[in-house]
């Protein structure tokens, strides 16, 4: 497995725009009331919205896309909207894995995918597999997924690879085995529908992530709000634990350098 940087291990490289972004997609289903539609409109409306931004991560040349789609926890909403929810998920895959791999994208799913009926599981693994030489974005679609059992899952996996770190790991040994393991750590994280938390999601590599809350609703997020959101991310002084002055001076003498 090839090594991915680290934010706590090693101060990573900083461009204007964000390489990676991680979305949590939050307000379907307000979205779908403030209307007086039916919650599936709210989720139909969601995916179109998912759509958009694709294009505008392609269009501001970001190379990482990560969505939060459905959480380990989500099972325990009403098993009527868990069944709607699956038969989007199902219909999505099979409309639009051929569409991102057309346009140059990379599809992955992170998550306990053996839960999921096997019609889905199987466009997953083709999905992946047709997408897998593409480069032009890597979108990844987080699904039955948690941040504590992405942890979980790399450590029963790495020892089962050496048994030996059961004893003694250090960082670098385990998050080769993380769902993410081989993607830079999210630069941006954005949440809709105004809720300021990350719900179990990417907690390990959210660690130094900029994060960014807007009451904007996920099927009216489009590329205006995106800009809104990396507008904002520009702004911030990312340090990765060191001092201002710190920052200055490392800026400089890379101007200096011509990095």
């Amino acid at each position: 497995m090839s090594e991915t940087p680290s934010s706590t291990r090693d101060i990573p490289e900083i461009g204007a725009m964000p390489k990676h972004v991680a979305i949590i997609m939050d307000g379907n289903g307000r979205w779908a009331k403030q209307r007086y539609l039916p919650r599936t409109a709210g989720h139909r409306q969601g995916v179109e919205a998912v759509r958009g931004i694709i294009r505008a991560c392609i269009e501001r040349e970001i190379k990482y896309l990560t969505i939060f789609a459905f959480s380990s926890e989500n099972w325990r909403r009403p098993e009527e909207e868990v069944k709607l929810l699956m038969q989007l998920f199902l219909v999505a895959l099979e409309r639009e894995v051929a569409k991102l791999h057309e346009n140059g994208i990379r599809f992955k799913v992170i998550g306990d995918i053996s839960k999921f009926d096997a019609k889905i599981i199987d466009c997953i693994r083709q999905g992946e597999a047709l997408t897998a030489n593409n480069a032009r974005l890597h979108f990844t679609v987080a699904a039955n997924y948690g941040g504590r059992w992405d942890i979980m899952q790399a450590v029963k996996k790495m020892i089962a690879q050496d048994s030996r770190l059961a004893d003694s790991f250090n960082e670098l040994d385990l998050s080769r085995y993380l769902a993410m393991g081989n993607a830079p750590e999210p630069d941006l994280f954005i949440r809709t529908g105004g809720e300021c938390r990350i719900s179990n999601f990417l907690l390990w590599q959210l660690a130094y992530t900029e994060l960014y809350f807007t009451e904007t609703l996920w099927p009216d997020f489009d590329a205006a709000s995106l800009d809104q959101a990396i507008a904002s991310y520009q702004q911030r002084e990312r340090r990765f634990g060191r001092t201002s002055e710190q920052l200055v001076a490392s800026l400089a003498k890379n101007r200096v350098n011509g990095l």
